[in-house]
């Protein structure tokens, strides 16, 4: 990054950890990264206040770079980290830049109802999206920080990269890309595509498949 002209300074780590081995709900630790020696922020703590980045995390900072893979759910969090980077960094006038990705169950299907903010907000269910968004994370990050943005907090200075070459009918097998786990039970883009449906058996005394090589595809 320095060759680049670019001096990292800190790694913020989602759910599941920057890794993405942390299993889904367990609580990541601050940490340093064994390859760079930078420190890692966990903004996937035990309290609410740790699912955002401090004023003293990003005072030092001239640009906060968010590149998460989401995967086209309101339940799934890496939107809402993103969302509360955001809102983070427009209290501390930090600038943003978030690198855009392909939606792997297609941009053109909205699905699902939208959750009861007043009575049902919570880390899988922050705004008012439909369980099946149809959204790219910088579509996404456009909606979290003008329409949706929470009274109180501050609109960010953002910058979407825009992906080139993505169209809304395509699924993820249609990007040509590799798929790489962005969570531990997420394995496959097939995984992506059940998880709207197959992650509402949680709120049930079922097991979702969580553990086996065909989680959220198997109910039991």
């Amino acid at each position: 990054m320095r060759d680049a002209g670019v001096n990292l300074v800190r790694l913020f780590g989602p759910e599941h950890g920057i890794h993405a081995t942390a299993q889904d709900m367990d609580h990541v630790r601050g940490s340093v990264d064994a390859r760079t020696g930078l420190k890692v922020v966990s903004l996937y703590g035990s309290t609410y206040e740790s699912l955002r980045p401090s004023g003293d995390e990003l005072k030092d900072l001239d640009v906060m770079v968010l590149d998460l893979q989401d995967i086209g759910t309101r339940f799934y969090t890496f939107a809402y980290t993103v969302a509360f980077c955001m809102h983070a960094c427009g209290r501390a006038g930090v600038p943003v830049v978030v690198l855009d990705r392909p939606n792997p169950i297609g941009g053109l299907l909205v699905e699902g109802n939208t959750v009861d903010v007043a009575t049902l907000q919570s880390f899988v269910g922050e705004y008012p999206l439909a369980v099946r968004h149809g959204l790219t994370m910088g579509e996404l990050c456009h909606l979290l920080n003008g329409p949706l943005l929470p009274r109180g907090e501050v609109k960010a200075d953002l910058t979407v990269v825009w992906m080139e070459g993505w169209k809304r009918r395509m699924a993820f097998g249609d990007t040509g890309l590799p798929w790489v786990l962005p969570s531990p039970n997420m394995p496959t883009p097939d995984t992506a595509l059940v998880y709207p449906g197959g992650c509402l058996y949680e709120g049930t005394n079922l097991s979702e498949g969580r553990g086996t090589t065909r989680p959220f595809e198997l109910v039991g």
